[in-house]
């Protein structure tokens, strides 16, 4: 009889393109249903909580698969952490109830992104940091994410000008804060929309750096165009942090 289980696992992305299965392309969900598959001699289809863009990171992510297998939770994660390759790792298996739905069930997302402003690069942390060539205004940054901040319309905040579901989401808590050579950002919400923290960053950036104005980020949200507002900050810097559920 197949069970449902809930997944936690955590991942570099630096040499996948994301989340999403894709023919052709190696990606985290691809590389977990082709261990599961392997354990329980048939398809397997593991739901994430989200689908991370190629190069995005996760330390938390949350993922279920209904599966038939006489192994225990523990052999579970045993058997994929010895089949799943070096830059993927599961934390954590547990039986779910069978209406648990990673997706669906989640009430909220944290992330982080890190910039790196010092002097000398960053070799160790290269696949990880946005290298950035000069330093930002913390206090203009700081003052502009209060904007960002409640619930808005982030359409032009989203990388998909197709998108037919809404775009309004809740954006409750953002912090940016320096330790040393490092600026991270880190936002909570009950969920983002493509490319949109990514986005976020790309903007504060250009306000720490003198190239807009807070009042730009008002009639940016205002707008719903994608083109006012800043630049997609690089893929290597973001980390998905964590995944609430009630």
């Amino acid at each position: 009889m197949k069970r449902n289980y809930r997944f936690i696992l955590m991942y570099d992305g630096s040499r996948y393109y994301g989340w999403q299965r894709q023919p052709d392309h190696d990606t985290i969900q691809g590389k977990l249903e082709g261990v599961l598959e392997r354990l329980c001699g048939q398809p397997v289809e593991v739901i994430g909580a989200g689908r991370t863009d190629a190069g995005v990171h996760a330390r938390q992510m949350v993922a279920n698969a209904e599966l038939e297998t006489v192994l225990s939770p523990e052999e579970i994660r045993e058997y994929l952490n010895r089949y799943l390759p070096e830059d993927i790792a599961v934390r954590e298996v547990k039986e779910a109830g069978p209406r648990f739905h990673a997706r669906y069930n989640a009430t909220g997302k944290s992330y982080c992104y890190t910039c790196f402003d010092g002097p000398i690069k960053p070799v160790f942390d290269r696949k990880y940091v946005y290298v950035l060539e000069k330093s930002p205004d913390m206090e203009a940054m700081r003052e502009a994410a209060l904007l960002l901040r409640g619930e808005h319309d982030f359409r032009n905040f989203c990388m998909n000008p197709r998108m037919k579901k809404s775009t309004v989401r809740v954006v409750d808590q953002i912090y940016i804060e320096r330790e040393g050579d490092y600026i991270r950002f880190t936002f909570h919400g009950t969920g983002f929309l493509q490319n949109m923290v990514r986005i976020m960053v790309g903007t504060l950036l250009e306000v720490g750096w003198g190239h807009m104005s807070t009042a730009r980020v008002e009639e940016v949200l205002r707008s719903r165009e994608r083109q006012k507002a800043g630049p997609t900050a690089p893929a290597q810097g973001l980390c998905l942090m964590q995944v609430d559920y009630d």
